[in-house]
């Protein structure tokens, strides 16, 4: 398992980062603890959740994941281990999270409430790297930067990172920051998969440029690159075959993730994967992480039996041969996911 540094931080992680959005809903207490235990055995220090899991967001059970994560973290040595997670994001843009009434938002008050809330779940007394989940662009973005400065100088945090996070954002963010004299941003988790190679265009650079770590999600583009929902089929229980009658954000995810240009492009990914005598589900996250921006891949599984498959992209190198046949596909699909 090879490591890397996150951003410009003292804090180096494995290149494979294990997702735990699942637990407590589709994959049970049991299971997520074979899985965080799989993973661990492999090498991965690293593990990523969030205050507004399991997803899809329910308030019967958010919240959950945090207490399994953290009652796995009792079996561990916790210095051995680097836990990220999140706050959510305001409720009034596209996705109204089930926490403090449904009126969550990036001021000093939420971000409190909620790193003492994930502190107790996690029942920690620091969190490694902490996350906005997603970003809030008409709110001051150095209110949000003073808030979370006093997390790290108090010692409840050691990193700060962003999600689902703009071009604009990041910069205006990490400017804020170098203005102000606060922390700043290391690292970014933003959807990038071979489906969907968005983040390239602009954000790669402002990565390059100022030393912060992009932490993907979704290396598989929500599990359609595992041939899953190849031919029309909907496997039962599987993300998108329940969005399908779910609410309209839901339902819009799906028509962006399974639609008639990322199934032919995860086709044409699974013949160069069967040439190369591997699983494209390897192969996507080799590519991922393959990456100079990039500092480790989040993964995720609702079985233990998925986990060998994913972690096996440790021990994998694309060829410049095999990455030209993916820029290809590429070049001739551009944009799959919109």
């Amino acid at each position: 398992m090879n490591r890397n540094r996150l951003g410009k931080s003292a804090i180096v992680v494995s290149d494979i980062c294990m997702g735990t959005m699942t637990f407590g809903n589709q994959a049970d207490e049991k299971t997520a603890f074979r899985i965080m235990d799989m993973a661990y055995d492999a090498g991965v220090d690293f593990y990523d959740t969030a205050e507004m899991y399991p997803v899809p967001p329910d308030i019967k059970y958010v919240g959950a994941t945090e207490e399994i994560v953290g009652r796995w973290m009792k079996t561990k040595n916790r210095d051995a281990l680097i836990i990220a997670s999140k706050v959510a994001g305001p409720s009034h843009v596209w996705i109204q999270a089930p926490l403090r009434g449904g009126k969550t938002s990036l001021d000093r008050h939420h971000i409190v409430r909620a790193v003492e809330a994930s502190l107790r779940r996690l029942d920690t007394d620091y969190i490694d790297l902490y996350q906005t989940h997603w970003p809030d662009a008409d709110f001051p973005l150095e209110e949000t930067m003073l808030a979370l400065d006093e997390l790290v100088r108090s010692g409840k945090v050691r990193i700060l990172g962003c999600s689902n996070e703009s071009a604009w954002g990041l910069t205006k963010s990490l400017w804020a920051s170098d203005v102000h004299g606060l922390a700043r941003h290391h690292t970014i988790q933003n959807n990038f998969s071979l489906n969907n190679r968005r983040f390239e265009d602009e954000l790669a650079q402002v990565c390059r440029r100022e030393g912060v770590s992009l932490i993907p999600y979704s290396p598989l583009a929500g599990g359609v690159l595992s041939g899953k929902y190849n031919d029309g089929a909907f496997p039962e229980g599987a993300r998108f075959s329940l969005y399908q009658h779910a609410p309209k954000r839901q339902q819009a995810m799906l028509h962006r993730f399974v639609n008639d240009k990322t199934l032919e492009s995860t086709r044409r990914y699974q013949a160069i994967a069967a040439e190369l005598g591997m699983s494209v589900v390897t192969m996507a996250i080799a590519w991922s992480k393959q990456h100079d921006f990039v500092a480790s891949t989040i993964v995720g599984a609702t079985t233990a039996e998925q986990v060998p498959e994913l972690l096996a992209a440790a021990e994998v190198t694309l060829s410049p041969e095999t990455l030209a046949q993916i820029d290809t596909v590429s070049r001739e699909l551009l944009y799959p996911m919109g």
